[in-house]
Order: C-alpha cells, then sequence, then structure tokens
C-alpha cells in the first residue's frame, strides 16, 4: 500500500480534491445556525443560553471524541474513519428537515459534532503519512476548506431560508456532505493502510503538549465565538440579519484567505513564533474595533487573522509529532482538551448576552484571551513531544 505522493498527478490532485471538499463539509453544521438564530429562536422558544448550546455541544463532543485519536486509529483506520464521520455528518445535516424543534436541533449538532471528530482527529495522521514531505502545504489546504465550507454557509443560509424555509436551509448542506463521502470512498481507499495496533498513550504527562492544547482552545474559542454569535453582535448594532450573515461569510472568505497564505508561506518560517505573533495581533485588532461604521474592514482583520491562527495552530501541533501514529495522538490530544476549552466560548456569550443584554462583553473576553495567547506563542519553540508507549 503506498505510503507516499503517488506518481500519476491526477491521482494527486483527486486526492487533494476529496481532503479539501471533506474539510468544506466540517463546519456549515455550525456556521449556518447564526444567520437564522433569531428565526431559530422565535420558533423554538431557545433562550440566549439555549442557542450557544448549539454551537457549545458539538463543539464539545469534537472535543471529546478528538482525546480518542488513538483508539479511533487502531479501530477504525483513517480511512474508514474519515468515512463514517461524513456519512454521520450529512445524516446530521439532514435530519435538520426532519425534525426542527429545539431539543432535536440539539441533539443534531452534538451527533454532527461526533462526525466532524472522527475526520479531525484521523484525517491528519492521514495528511502526515500519504504527504510526509509536504504536510504543511496539504494541511493549509486543508483548513482552507473547513474556511471555505463555513463563508458559503454564512453567506447563503439567510437567503436559502427565504425560499426553503430555515430548516430547509440548515438540511442543504446533506447534499456537498454525501458528495465528500464519494469522493474519499473513490480518491482515498487506495491509501488505506492497515489499521496500526501500536498504542502511543496521550501524552499528558508533557508540559509542552498542555501548552500546545490550552493555545489550540483558546484560540479555537475565538473562532466559536465568532461563529455563533457575530450576526447576533451586528444586528444588536443596527445592521439587519442578511447583512450580519453576509459578514460572517464575508469573514470566513477572509479566513480562506489567510488559510491559502499559511499554506503558501509557513514553510518559510520554521520557527512559526514570529508569525504567531503577527497573526495574533491582526485577532485582538479584530476584537477590540467594532463599531460599525469599521465593520468591513475590522471583519476583515478578524478573519485575516482567526484565519491564519487555526492552521498555523495545527501546523504547530503537527511540527512536535516524530511520526503518523504520535501525529494522531497528539492531534487529538490537542484539538481534544482545545476544542473542549473553545466549545466553553459560545455558551459564556450566550450567558453574558442573557445577563448583561450585550455581547460586547464576550469580545472583550476573547481580546484577554488572546493577550494571553501572545505570551504562550513566544514559548513554541519547534521540538517533538516525547510519547509514551
Amino acid at each position: 500500500m503506498p505510503s507516499a505522493i503517488p506518481a500519476r498527478p491526477a491521482s494527486t490532485l483527486i486526492l487533494l480534491l476529496a481532503i479539501v471538499l471533506t474539510g468544506l463539509n466540517l463546519r456549515p453544521i455550525l456556521a449556518a445556525v447564526g444567520p437564522v438564530l433569531d428565526d431559530i429562536q422565535a420558533a423554538t422558544s431557545l433562550g440566549d443560553s439555549g442557542a450557544g448550546l448549539l454551537t457549545t455541544l458539538p463543539v464539545l463532543a469534537m472535543g471529546v471524541c478528538a482525546l480518542l485519536a488513538g483508539a479511533l486509529q487502531r479501530q477504525l483506520g483513517e480511512f474508514r474513519g474519515v468515512t463514517l464521520g461524513i456519512i454521520i455528518i450529512a445524516l446530521a445535516c439532514g435530519s435538520r428537515l426532519i425534525r426542527h424543534d429545539g431539543g432535536s436541533l440539539i441533539l443534531g449538532a452534538a451527533l454532527g459534532g461526533l462526525g466532524i471528530a472522527l475526520i479531525q482527529a484521523l484525517l491528519p495522521a492521514f495528511i502526515k503519512r500519504v504527504f510526509p514531505t509536504r504536510i504543511g502545504m496539504v494541511m493549509g489546504l486543508y483548513s482552507c476548506g473547513i474556511m471555505g465550507g463555513a463563508a458559503f454557509a454564512a453567506a447563503s443560509t439567510s437567503p436559502l431560508s427565504g425560499s426553503l424555509g430555515w430548516p430547509g436551509a440548515l438540511a442543504i448542506w446533506a447534499l456537498p456532505a454525501f458528495l465528500a463521502a464519494v469522493l474519499w470512498w473513490r480518491a482515498a481507499s487506495a491509501y488505506a493502510a492497515p489499521v496500526d495496533a501500536t498504542r502511543v498513550s496521550l501524552p499528558i504527562h508533557s508540559p509542552r503538549a498542555w501548552l500546545l492544547m490550552t493555545f489550540f482552545g483558546i484560540g479555537t474559542g475565538a473562532y466559536t465565538l465568532v461563529l455563533a454569535w457575530l450576526p447576533p453582535y451586528y444586528v444588536e448594532l443596527g445592521l439587519s440579519a442578511n447583512q450580519g450573515g453576509l459578514l460572517l461569510g464575508l469573514l470566513t472568505l477572509a479566513e480562506v484567505a489567510a488559510g491559502l497564505a499559511v499554506s503558501a508561506w509557513i514553510g518559510r518560517f520554521p520557527d512559526r513564533r514570529g508569525p504567531l505573533l503577527v497573526v495574533l495581533s491582526l485577532v485582538l485588532a479584530g476584537l477590540i474595533l467594532a463599531p460599525i461604521p469599521l465593520a468591513l474592514p475590522v471583519v476583515i482583520v478578524l478573519g485575516l487573522g482567526i484565519g491564519a491562527l487555526f492552521p498555523s495552530s495545527l501546523i504547530v501541533t503537527m511540527d512536535h509529532a516524530a511520526n503518523p501514529a504520535e501525529a494522531g495522538t497528539l492531534m487529538g490530544f490537542v484539538q481534544g482538551g482545545g476544542y473542549i476549552i473553545a466549545s466553553t466560548m459560545p455558551l459564556v456569550a450566550g450567558i453574558l448576552r442573557e445577563q448583561l443584554s450585550a455581547l460586547s462583553y464576550a469580545w472583550a473576553v476573547m481580546a484577554v484571551g488572546v493577550l494571553i495567547l501572545m505570551v504562550m506563542a513566544s514559548r513554541l519553540t519547534p521540538r517533538p513531544v516525547p510519547a509514551t508507549t
């Protein structure tokens, strides 16, 4: 079974397309909610805390399942696990057309989080094994797919809800998920490797692993915050729901552009600390400058920062893994604990809005988190995380 880039370019391109399309399906189940959140709350009587759970629970599920990445790699293998994850996402999206009361929406979101977690835990190990000399480039493309899916969902959901209703606008994302499942099966089956029974324990005794996990968690908290609450935040400031959704779409397009830039340039910086500080400065600027007259440039700056921070955090984590097995386990630990941390931010924002009638307090909390990340980034020198077996 091949373990490196195949000789035929067409085969490589199809596999890369499958990876990008798979990534594209990892965020619509979350990003589609914000632009129609007011409609959902009106139809289901969900309060702000309950609305926050629509993002918090799937992200929490992603984190818990990611901690089991090593076991999933042994039991399912990369190819079968990713295939199962895409199918689960398709079913979770489709369920929103059949049952769309508040409880069913939350359960469907949690199910989607399970599918996302399977893919995010196993696909990086697949990339490290199949593209050993181009990890940064492929991870950047994969991350662009993730952010591109969020952009399409954010920008299209509000207009689609006008013709399909909000349940139809949420459920339509089952279609590209099924397409991704077919393409992934066709392109990646030739690269399926025998399941590796080697047990690599979670690096719970490594301070560096905990640092990477906390860094990823706080940084991803900025992403989950804007994913869940950016449209309502700007509606509070006086924009319409459609305008809020378009701003989220613009932000995610800026994230895609930043992800492409990271993919192209990150290889020139073996020490990632300098680029990380630049990226974090952009996120901080986007959080503290938010009035409506500055909405467009602020959203672009915030999107560029978050869009570069997400793949950079993943690439920094991959820098600390010596082989594919360790990559899966370390990535599972970092993403698992990190997504658990990040899952709290949408809920905290919902509670703050419920209690203080404004989302600006949540933006201020996240700005403090970015300042903490700047201090942490100075310690992220590249070196392997010792694994225990």
